[in-house]
């Protein structure tokens, strides 16, 4: 916390903060947001495209394009923007790399990224590592009709529910501190809005999964049952 003869040098919630290795972005607000939906846009774009071939004689349904639209960038963001995080985290408040600045940017919505706040670092950290590369696996094992795609889709899907069920819940415990309450942009669209989407999404591929796979077993268990009938 910020002692009595320092002064805030920083935009970041609560104000009594001690950050005294930062450094303000030289890049604005909308040069960030344009690259992060600029770069999501081509993502989804390309894999849109990607996958309207066929896969094992049929096409893909338009939901199911989209999901898997949804774990291209998913990739991106897990593996390239919280894999920056995991390894810059200690330098981000003073450094001027542009996804440095992204992450300060974001740090106004939520300044655990600013101060490197033990949840967020092993949250971020595990994200980076797991959800990232087994995200791009799923669209990989969608495109080629691998048994195992709805398994996938089911466990990066809960550990993604999971992660951000805790992010809400740790900051709800914090009184909400760590950011400007209720302000428009970095309260609700940064940290609010952003955050749900790891919540509904996630939530929708698990119920899809569910049925998915509740469907395989129930075909395997009547396989079985017709094959003792026989043998009996």
């Amino acid at each position: 916390m910020l002692k009595e003869e320092e002064t805030i040098n920083h935009p970041y919630w609560p104000r009594n903060l001690s950050i005294p290795n930062y450094v303000a972005n030289d890049r604005s607000m909308s040069e960030i947001l344009i690259f992060l939906f600029s770069v999501s846009g081509i993502l989804l774009l390309a894999t849109w495209s990607l996958t309207g071939r066929k896969v094992c004689g049929s096409r893909l349904s338009g939901g199911r394009r989209l999901a898997l639209c949804w774990f291209t960038v998913c990739g991106f963001i897990h593996g390239v923007i919280e894999g920056w995080f995991s390894l810059y985290y200690t330098i981000i408040p003073k450094d001027q790399s542009f996804l440095s600045q992204l992450w300060k940017e974001y740090s106004k919505g939520d300044s655990r990224y600013a101060i490197a706040d033990n949840f967020t670092v092993s949250m971020e950290t595990v994200t980076a590592c797991l959800w990232g590369p087994f995200s791009i696996w799923i669209v990989v094992a969608f495109l080629y009709n691998h048994s195992y795609r709805f398994v996938l889709q089911l466990i990066v899907s809960l550990g993604q529910l999971y992660g951000a069920v805790l992010y809400f819940f740790t900051e709800h415990r914090d009184g909400y501190i760590h950011s400007e309450y209720g302000h428009p942009i970095y309260f609700w669209f940064y940290f609010v809005f952003m955050n749900t989407l790891w919540i509904v999404i996630p939530f929708i591929l698990i119920v899809d999964s569910w049925c998915q796979l509740s469907a395989c077993q129930s075909m395997f268990d009547k396989a079985a049952l017709k094959g003792k009938s026989k043998r009996s």
